[in-house]
């Protein structure tokens, strides 16, 4: 059982440029963020620079039986840590993740289950955040995360996402560049 207060031990990283086992990954991060075993992942498919879930709606209802926008919210926001943490882990670096900021647009009520992609909003979102590392120890990525129920594209997030530099490293503000 998980204790407040009490960092969860990282994944081992795996051998430099090698992906991560969604499974494995998917089972770690149960482990280390209780809430995740309740949000219905289905499925986890990294593919290039994208990060994609396939979910199911009934963890997620509200009162009207469509997706709860708390959730589905909490959902984009997570999707975001874990395509930064994978990058680094493709990267060979073990470094903290946080999220400094955050926003979503809902654009039409999500009925079914669902498809949640995420990918960096600029292009060289990536080498960016590689140089910034390089340079400052710690770096941003801007990155997008879009909810499609079927063809429809139901909600669309960003977020910023600091990597912070060190080890559980304490001032998640001064990560910005």
């Amino acid at each position: 059982m998980r204790e407040i207060g009490n960092a969860h031990p990282r994944l081992p990283l795996t051998v430099p440029g090698q992906e991560d086992d969604p499974v494995r990954f998917l089972a770690w991060l149960i482990d280390a963020i209780p809430m995740v075993e309740h949000l219905g992942i289905r499925e986890m498919k990294p593919d290039g620079e994208r990060l994609t879930w396939r979910l199911d709606l009934t963890p997620s209802l509200n009162d009207k039986g469509t997706g709860f926008g708390g959730a589905l919210t909490a959902q984009t926001t997570l999707l975001g840590w874990c395509w930064t943490t994978l990058w680094l882990r493709r990267h060979s670096l073990a470094r903290d993740v946080v999220v400094a900021e955050a926003s979503q647009r809902f654009m039409a009520p999500v009925t079914a289950d669902y498809l949640l992609e995420c990918e960096p909003e600029a292009e060289n979102g990536p080498e960016r955040l590689a140089e910034q590392l390089a340079q400052n120890g710690r770096g941003r990525i801007a990155l997008r995360q879009r909810l499609w129920c079927g063809e429809t594209l139901c909600m669309e997030s960003r977020g910023d996402y600091a990597v912070l530099s060190g080890s559980r490293a304490e001032n998640v503000l001064q990560s910005s560049t």
